[in-house]
């Protein structure tokens, strides 16, 4: 059936999610957990990890399987993961420590590779960013060797490419696919949010204001103290909220706060008001709680083959569909329940993008 050979940059929790996730899956196809068990014709256990990136002391050079579970990564352990033959190189810090970051993740001594040579040795045919938020130079960088090497590009973090229509137009005319931005958790805190507006609006209510406040405990809620690292996180989570409704709603989103013993544990507040027949006033108060990595991991698995898929077809350029309904910050924001039907359609191959 064939493998989907993949590199990653930033070898954090995402990356220990996946990573065991897709080992988790490999030893039983049958769990639970999954919105598809095929993509195409691609399963969960043919996704293959062939190189990966990051500049901690602690992850590089040593086999994946070993640096995923490394400080200061904390999300929990789901698998036993072999050795891999996969070993963890040093790619270019740029901006991607921050004031915050530095301080628990020493960098390596160690000489920086060329991100193009290594991908082009190790085979890879998709790249998946999972940097740091704020991580604008080196996530740029990262693209331009995606681009060079004619390796699919999937940005899982809030800097925009995909949905950038300068970046999208070199992916377009190089001929190699790419999807963002942002990851989708599976049932985070923004699919609930832009469900529950799409709800009230379907229903007839007029949703007045709205709000999302986050916690957590891992080095993306540290490294998110940095006011001036969030610009592009705030936008995009608020966006995707915003295009659910067809009048402009006063939203604010954003994270709130680092609460380091919640370790990988992400909580979620949403605020809705609005006024319904006769105007009177409706509030919804909801809170979600998850583990943050493998909600994200368990759209990467359908992102990482629907890219693939591409790549099969001959496809270039922003995937549409498998962004709108796997990223925040797509190319073209969808409701939900439109994503979900555009990404079957085109996983089937019925539609192009």
């Amino acid at each position: 059936m064939g493998r989907i050979k993949v590199a990653i940059a930033g070898v954090g929790n995402c990356a220990s999610a996946i990573v065991q996730g897709i080992r988790y899956y490999s030893a039983d196809a049958a769990a639970p957990g999954l919105a598809y068990r095929k993509v195409g014709r691609y399963a969960p256990g043919d996704i293959e990890f062939v190189a990966a990136f990051d500049v901690s002391e602690k992850k590089v050079g040593k086999d994946l399987s070993e640096a995923i579970f490394q400080p200061p990564n904390n999300t929990p352990k789901i698998a036993d993961v072999p050795r891999t033959g996969v070993q963890v190189k040093k790619g270019k810090v740029l901006d991607g420590i921050g004031r915050y970051l530095k301080d628990v993740v020493p960098v390596s001594g160690r000489a920086e590779v060329d991100v193009v040579e290594e991908l082009e040795r190790s085979g890879a045919e998709v790249l998946v960013n999972y940097l740091p938020v704020g991580s604008t130079k080196a996530s740029h960088a990262y693209a331009e060797a995606a681009l060079e090497a004619r390796v699919a590009f999937i940005n899982a973090i809030p800097v925009f490419i995909s949905s950038d229509p300068w970046w999208a137009g070199r992916f377009s005319r190089r001929g190699v696919p790419c999807a963002g931005d942002d990851v989708m958790s599976q049932l985070g805190a923004t699919v609930l949010h832009k469900t529950m507006v799409k709800l009230a609006v379907d229903r007839g209510v007029k949703v007045d204001e709205t709000y999302q406040l986050n916690i957590g405990g891992d080095t993306d809620f540290l490294n998110m103290l940095e006011e001036s690292r969030l610009k592009d996180k705030r936008e995009s989570k608020t966006s995707a909220v915003r295009a659910m409704s067809p009048y402009p709603v006063p939203t604010r989103i954003g994270p709130s706060d680092y609460v380091p013993f919640l370790n990988n544990d992400k909580v979620c507040y949403i605020w809705l008001k609005g006024r319904y027949f006769g105007g009177t006033v409706v509030r919804i108060d909801a809170k979600l709680h998850v583990v943050d990595a493998y909600d994200s991991g368990g759209v990467m698995v359908d992102a990482i083959r629907g890219t693939k898929l591409a790549l099969d077809r001959g496809i270039g350029g922003p995937l549409k569909s498998v962004s709108a309904y796997c990223f925040k910050h797509p190319p073209v924001q969808m409701p939900y329940a439109e994503a979900k039907s555009a990404f079957e359609a085109f996983t089937s191959g019925k539609t192009e993008r």
